[in-house]
């Protein structure tokens, strides 16, 4: 009996003894292993792993995931026109170097949180002051986050921390400069559309002027080709005339008469008072137009 419980004590002992002296690094931590209180070394992958029981050696484990500071009510900002703005963000940041991280915190998380956050307020309060209310508020929201990173990158690195990103969720003004402030926004904004405004009814009207020129030339050159055909028509149809006057001048005569008995008489109605011995009417006294009889004047009206 008394064998039985002393293997079971020295069972329980060694139990002991390995669980003081193994410990399982998680992947979600960083692990930092002390000799006699002093920094031995620091273990960032996962796994299991041997140190000499307590009071010889312990460890501090460090939580490696990306942390939060999400500040509860907005903070104060001034700007380059001294206005006043509400400022509410958050800060997403993780330990990069555990060493020098417990060596300016000792792990204390909260502590941590509070030195970041002042680091962040006072980047944040230099971007501010370079800026107006319209910029911080429409315009370079992004290139402040942006310029609050890339300047607290080296400090928060000498504190063995890494600022994932930072995020203004709201920027709002004080209650009372905002109407002013919004009355200056719109102003601006309506000035910036009556220049656009200016500038589109002056291309318009150079439209306009441009297309109007290009159709009097348009036009001009086509009533230019125009009468060039009609001429070049006209002096074809007139050597066409003389040419034919030319063959025959008693056929040539025939037809401009009936022409000119179809032009006069081209409706029913037509009445002509004229001396029939008249010119006008010798291809109707004979086959060759009576080129023998009197010329006579005559008077004609027509209705």
């Amino acid at each position: 009996m008394n064998r039985i419980i002393a293997a079971v004590a020295a069972v329980i002992v060694l139990a002991l003894v390995a669980s003081s002296t193994l410990f399982v690094v998680d992947q979600r931590e960083d692990t930092i292993v002390f000799s006699f209180g002093e920094m031995k070394s620091v273990i960032t992958q996962p796994g299991l792993y041997f140190k000499l029981p307590p009071p010889f050696q312990n460890i501090v484990e460090l939580d490696n995931r990306i942390q939060t500071i999400d500040t509860p009510e907005a903070d104060r900002y001034i700007t380059s026109e001294k206005k006043n703005v509400l400022v509410d963000l958050f800060v997403k940041w993780r330990i990069a170097d555990p060493r020098k991280y417990y060596i300016s915190f000792h792990g204390d998380q909260d502590l941590a949180q509070s030195r970041l956050t002042q680091i962040i307020r006072a980047a944040l309060q230099e971007e501010f002051s370079k800026r107006t209310v319209t910029e911080v508020v429409s315009d370079q929201r992004d290139s402040v986050m942006q310029a609050v990173r890339k300047k607290v990158g080296p400090d928060v690195s000498a504190i063995g921390v890494e600022i994932v990103d930072v995020r203004l969720k709201r920027v709002d003004l004080l209650a009372a400069i905002s109407d002013s402030v919004y009355r200056r926004m719109q102003a601006e904004r309506t000035q910036v559309a009556n220049e656009q405004r200016s500038t589109g009814t002056a291309e318009a009207e150079q439209i306009m002027a441009d297309a109007d020129r290009q159709r009097e030339v348009i036009l001009a050159n086509a009533y230019k080709q125009a009468q060039m055909l009609k001429g070049d028509g006209d002096a074809k149809a007139s050597a066409i005339y003389a040419d034919a006057f030319g063959r025959d001048p008693q056929f040539y005569a025939f037809y401009k008469s009936l022409e000119a008995y179809r032009s006069t008489f081209r409706d029913s109605k037509d009445l002509i008072i004229a001396d029939p011995n008249s010119d006008f009417f010798r291809f109707m006294r004979g086959p060759g137009g009576a080129a023998d009889a009197p010329p006579a004047a005559a008077s004609a009206r027509k209705r």
